[in-house]
């Protein structure tokens, strides 16, 4: 049975699919024995001890106090990874996949909607398809979002500007305004704007100087 924390949408629990059939399918390789394979190895030893030779109670003892702080650390391990997700929870994250065809590292960005706990395991819904928290990437912070989409921004702007050799006066206003928009960006912010579109705001910038200059009539 899974445990859902979840939206709620008109008064109903969202119903949200399973984790993807390749979580579900996939095992994946754990360096550290599991609780449920510790009991398996306890019971094969009992079984198959000889019997000249059995086990001391004490030495069941020992081993039965080892599942038992194995058993405690599992349990905290997943409350922590509850507790981060929830906190995770209308954040930007970044989470990473291995492909399987071509076994490249692949990464998704977007906002998290929900967490959710299936089987033991603690998954984040990032784009409507659901990730296992272990493959959280990064945590975006708000001043970087920012500034990628004032870059952007930027970039639009900058983009709708006639090119340095169709430029006229009549545009001036045009490339002023962009330029006071760039100017007014954080040295930080100023990092994520496309050189590109620094260099053309540049060259229609001193286009539009030209063009003036040549306007005004000689002194002689």
């Amino acid at each position: 049975m899974a445990d859902l924390f979840a939206p709620i949408v008109d008064g109903k629990v969202v119903d949200t699919s399973s984790a993807s059939s390749k979580e579900n399918k996939e095992k994946k390789a754990n360096d550290s024995l599991d609780k449920d394979a510790f009991l398996q190895l306890l019971v094969a030893e009992m079984q198959y001890q000889d019997p000249l030779e059995p086990t001391t109670n004490t030495e069941y003892i020992s081993q039965f106090a080892t599942f038992s702080q194995l058993e405690a650390t599992q349990n905290v391990e997943l409350s922590n990874k509850i507790s981060m997700a929830n906190d995770l929870v209308g954040k930007q994250v970044i989470m990473k996949s291995k492909n399987d065809t071509t076994g490249l590292m692949e990464y998704e960005d977007g906002k998290v909607d929900y967490a959710y706990l299936e089987n033991g395991k603690v998954f984040l819904s990032v784009n409507g398809n659901l990730h296992n928290i272990d493959d959280l990437d990064s945590v975006i912070e708000n001043e970087y979002l920012d500034a990628v989409n004032l870059g952007k921004m930027m970039q639009t702007v900058v983009g709708k500007l006639p090119s340095a050799a169709s430029i006229t006066l009549a545009d001036e206003d045009k490339v002023v305004q962009a330029r006071e928009l760039y100017d007014s960006l954080t040295d930080y912010q100023k990092k994520y704007v496309p050189k590109e579109a620094l260099t053309k705001l540049d060259e229609v910038g001193n286009a539009i100087a030209a063009l003036k200059k040549s306007a005004q009539p000689d002194d002689e």
